[in-house]
């Protein structure tokens, strides 16, 4: 019943932050009864005082209670297991909401909303990229933040269509429409060859193109300047039977100005290398936050909100003339996209360490730092093993040979490893999630979970890419590390928190067993299994990063014999 009740206070937080306004119980009973919770107005009102004492919400005399920033922080944070079943959902609900009728360029469509300072330069770089058609229309809102806060002056929103839109409109044309993934699409002399990174909008607790805003992860300049690079992209499924009038509803959108599409498939037919069932059609579409991607690529600030609203389309005006300037996609077959589950398996079955002799093959992540920047780095390594050895995989590392003369790599321990000693022990277990683990508290939780299923890239390299830990502030007692969570079954419990205390005195960590279907640090795990949850390897990376020392990390990389490697 407690996670429940969390739940509904979480509802009521979310609504809050939807609506942006006082709302009094009533109105909030109401939105709680269209999302499957029947609770009434006082029942509403119990909830709201803790909401109250807790700091996340403030009474506004008799109209309502309205969020607080502290609630707002909550809401990106708290109950991270039903977080990663929400974005989807949220994909789900802006889908339903778009109206756009293209016949009279009249309707709702969704939008993605990013804030930044202005000035003539970010506006300018912004304007070239739509005029290039690197997006899903030129069609933009602008308006101000609330402009008396000296925190928002001089900045703007910018409201530009998202991708969700092309969803919505083929959905409302009877067209069952299924999105698949986000992702990052490489660009070869203006013609997109193939999908080079995806994330499954599933089971994740960060929408997919948000993983990929990073400045170091696009070159959407680099397209629209020389033609070659990595844009944004998405990728959805539709039935065969309804190609052809997906492609009358693009030709529709196109005339008003709404479109971005990359490529229809035939039935059947892998899209950029992305595979597709038989009977079904992919379809690829360039991220509507390509523009801002360019802005952030250039070293401005940029807050991006994805499908964080619907607007009327007549509220929006072109920000600039445009034409595309990619080429159709090439015929023939692409490269498939490669999956990490597929790696790690195999990686996993390779794992033969022997927790009696202490000796066997371990996995390995491979980071790369400047030759000059070596030594400190191994300083900062040593001294986060020696004051929080629970939050680093295992004690063993190694430097190795970088294919750049100029860096040298450093190998550590990826958690995986603990996946494959328990499976040589006749322990089926399986990655779920990679995660952000806040250690602060009463009991350390996650608060960011993408699954290791449906993603091309770990998700401990999309987390260091963006900046999300503080893996320096552990020292303090409040930092946010890198973590896993895999799922065994239930019934293998006992056997496996023996061979775990072998893992660990082989100097190896493990952070909790969970008992069966038990949440573990706010993860959910399935029915009839226990979760186990181990840091992650790259977490003294991390410390490095956060010292501003520049390292390129892979993980998931490689096998190694420990006999090859050190001990911290």
């Amino acid at each position: 019943m407690p996670h429940e009740t969390d739940r509904k206070m979480m509802e009521i937080l979310r609504i809050l932050a939807d609506r942006e306004e006082i709302l009094g119980a009533k109105t909030i009973a109401e939105e709680l009864r269209k999302k499957g919770y029947d609770l009434g107005e006082r029942a509403v009102r119990y909830h709201m005082r803790i909401l109250d004492e807790k700091g996340f919400t403030e009474r506004i005399g008799y109209a309502g209670r309205e969020i607080t920033e502290k609630g707002l922080k909550e809401l990106e944070k708290g109950l991270i297991y039903d977080q990663v079943d929400f974005i989807f959902a949220k994909f789900e609900d802006m889908i339903y909401k778009t109206t756009l009728n293209p016949q009279k360029a009249q309707g709702d469509v969704v939008v993605n909303t990013s804030t930044f300072k202005y000035s003539k330069e970010v506006l300018n770089i912004i304007k070239e990229v739509f005029s290039k058609g690197i997006a899903v229309s030129p069609f933009v809102k602008i308006s101000y933040p609330n402009s008396d806060s000296e925190e928002n002056h001089g900045y703007i929103k910018l409201d530009t269509i998202c991708g969700t839109t092309i969803d919505g409109m083929l959905q409302k044309n009877g067209i069952p429409v299924v999105p698949q993934y986000g992702g990052l699409v490489k660009i070869e002399d203006y013609t997109p060859t193939r999908f080079t990174e995806l994330i499954a909008y599933k089971k994740t607790s960060m929408t997919p193109l948000e993983a990929f805003t990073d400045r170091e992860m696009t070159n959407v300049l680099q397209v629209v300047r020389e033609g070659t690079g990595l844009i944004p992209a998405n990728f959805r499924l539709i039935p065969q039977s309804a190609r052809k009038l997906a492609v009358q509803t693009f030709q529709k959108m196109n005339k008003i100005g709404v479109s971005g599409l990359i490529k229809i498939g035939e039935s059947g037919e892998s899209v950029l290398g992305v595979p597709v069932d038989d009977e079904m059609i992919g379809i690829a579409v360039i991220g509507g936050i390509s523009p801002l991607c360019a802005a952030k690529e250039a070293g401005y600030n940029v807050d991006i909100k994805m499908a964080e609203n619907t607007v009327k389309f007549s509220d929006m005006k072109h920000i600039t003339t445009h034409e595309s300037i990619l080429k159709p996609v090439k015929s023939g077959s692409h490269e498939k996209v490669k999956f990490l589950l597929s790696k790690a398996w195999n990686l996993i079955y390779k794992v033969d360490f022997d927790l009696e002799s202490l000796k066997g093959q371990v996995i390995t992540n491979i980071s790369f730092v400047n030759k000059e920047d070596l030594d400190e780095s191994l300083d900062l390594f040593g001294k986060f093993m020696e004051s929080n050895p629970e939050y680093c995989s295992s004690k063993y590392y190694q430097t190795v040979p970088a294919p750049d003369k100029g860096k040298k790599g450093i190998c550590t321990v990826c958690s995986l490893t603990i996946d494959g000693i328990l499976t040589k022990n006749g322990i089926s277990a399986v990655p779920q999630y990679g995660g952000i683990l806040e250690t602060g508290g009463k009991e350390p939780r996650f608060i960011e979970l993408t699954a290791y299923s449906g993603s091309s890239l770990d998700p401990h390299e999309i987390y260091l890419s963006k900046g999300m830990t503080s893996v320096l502030d552990v020292f303090n007692g409040n930092g946010r590390i890198l973590a896993s969570l895999r799922e065994i079954p239930y019934i293998s419990r006992p056997d496996a928190l023996d061979i775990l205390e072998g893992i660990k005195e082989a100097g190896f960590s493990v952070l909790k067993v969970g008992k069966p279907s038990e949440l573990v640090y706010n993860a959910k795990v399935e029915r009839y299994h226990a979760g186990i949850v181990a840091p992650g390897g790259l977490n003294p990376v991390a410390a490095i990063r956060e010292k501003g020392i520049h390292v390129e990390p892979k993980a998931v990389e490689t096998i190694m014999d420990v006999s090859q490697m050190e001990e911290f």
